[in-house]
């Protein structure tokens, strides 16, 4: 009997097998991202045209693009550029600041050191600051761990109309609001703590540890300034789309392993209960509801209702946007002068720009 058993084994085995060939053969194949070398100005193109864009909306969208202050303008799909726009003086070498679209940079290093056995993103603050870091009672500052800062709930007092009090990092200005993790506040100072974990705790300077352990690897050169105790990174519009479409791979850069896939996941998903919109320092769009800084009243609805519902996005002052669609393998990228009223991050020209993108890419 025993032959009889293994040969009904082995027909049901190849049955199962024959079917998961024919299922994946029914799919579509998965497209390639391409990567740009590290070093020089090479970066491989695809034109509209080839992807059935609509060139006269695309025209449309660069009159905006250029009545709205922009400067630089990239999207690219599968990693290769099909627009590069410049406008306003703007060209490929000119920089220009990520305002908080840094906050997303960091927070992807927070996850290097983690890897690197530097930091746990469990443990408390004081861990890695001292005990003096904050005006806190022992009590409450034990409470607040690094996680915290990642998701903007740390419970610290926040005074976005004083800016000089919201950037400032002293133990003065650190005082209590609420019991870390109660709320979502937008707090500049509250992020600034997590680059002085970095620099405390690396062995480097925060600054240096980010170009060693990211920028260098994907490409990007920029610098620092400091405004009034916000560190402040620019770079060309090529850099914040090479940073993008490190994203967009979920942390690789071509072989490279930058950041681990299951950290991506975590800092890409939504973090605490308050704004579903806010993973760790990165915009999550398609959610049920969000918050703005600033401001502590919850919105029904998607941040950006005219964006695929996928999208995740590190976004600056000023409109700085880098956007990345991981349902298309678009990153879409944009620099310059703040296109109306100025806002901390998201603003009604997210939703103008996606009606337009969305005219000439679909």
């Amino acid at each position: 009997m025993k032959p009889i058993y293994l040969l009904l084994f082995a027909f049901l085995i190849f049955n199962c097998s024959s079917d998961d060939t024919s299922d994946s053969d029914d799919m579509p194949p998965e497209a390639s991202l391409y990567f740009p070398p590290i070093s020089g100005n090479e970066w491989e193109t695809t034109t509209t045209s080839s992807l059935g864009w609509n060139d006269t909306a695309l025209e449309d969208l660069y009159t905006y693009l250029d009545e709205k202050n922009t400067k630089g303008f990239i999207i690219l799909r599968n990693g290769e550029i099909v627009v590069e726009e410049y406008f306003n003086g703007h060209n490929t070498n000119t920089t220009w600041t990520w305002f908080s679209a840094v906050k997303s940079l960091t927070a992807t290093a927070i996850g290097v050191a983690q890897e690197e056995g530097f930091i746990d993103i469990n443990n408390k603050t004081s861990d890695y600051l001292g005990n003096n870091w904050s005006s806190l009672t022992q009590d409450q500052q034990d409470l607040i761990t690094v996680k915290h800062h990642l998701q903007m709930a740390t419970g610290l007092q926040n005074t976005p109309e004083n800016f000089i009090a919201w950037t400032c990092t002293a133990p003065l200005c650190m005082q209590y609001n609420a019991t870390a993790g109660t709320k979502w506040q937008y707090h500049q100072g509250a992020f600034t703590q997590l680059q002085n974990i970095l620099s405390q705790n690396t062995g480097m300077n925060f600054k240096l540890y980010i170009k060693e352990k990211i920028l260098d690897q994907i490409g990007i050169t920029g610098s620092w300034n400091e405004l009034l105790g916000a560190n402040i990174f620019s770079s060309n519009t090529r850099g914040m789309a090479r940073f993008g479409l490190l994203m967009l791979n979920k942390g690789t850069w071509d072989e490279n392993l930058i950041v681990s896939e299951s950290y991506y996941n975590e800092m890409t998903t939504t973090s605490q209960q308050f704004n579903k919109s806010y993973g760790y320092l990165w915009w999550l769009n398609g959610k049920e509801s969000f918050m703005i800084p600033g401001v502590q009243n919850v919105n029904g609805g998607s941040l950006i209702p005219n964006a695929p519902a996928d999208m995740i996005a590190a976004l600056g002052a000023q409109d700085q946007k880098i956007y990345i669609v991981p349902s298309q393998n678009l990153v879409v990228v944009r620099s310059g002068n703040a296109a109306g009223l100025e806002e901390l991050a998201s603003s009604s020209f997210d939703n103008e720009l996606w009606a337009k993108i969305n005219a000439a890419i679909n």
